[in-house]
């Protein structure tokens, strides 16, 4: 699956559009990560809404 959507963001209009990772530690002390992908605009955007 990953792959697909890989190959998908090198062509055409998909270079428009990072890949945003992001971390986030539970209250018992777990780390877990969550992946959006967001246009090149708004990544800055998607990097405060997860320090939310």
């Amino acid at each position: 699956m990953a792959k697909k959507v890989v190959a998908t963001l090198k062509t055409g209009k998909g270079k428009e559009y990072s890949k945003v990772i992001t971390m986030t530690k539970s209250p018992k002390g777990a780390y877990s990560f969550k992946e959006v992908i967001v246009h090149n605009d708004h990544v800055q955007d998607a990097i405060a809404a997860s320090k939310k």
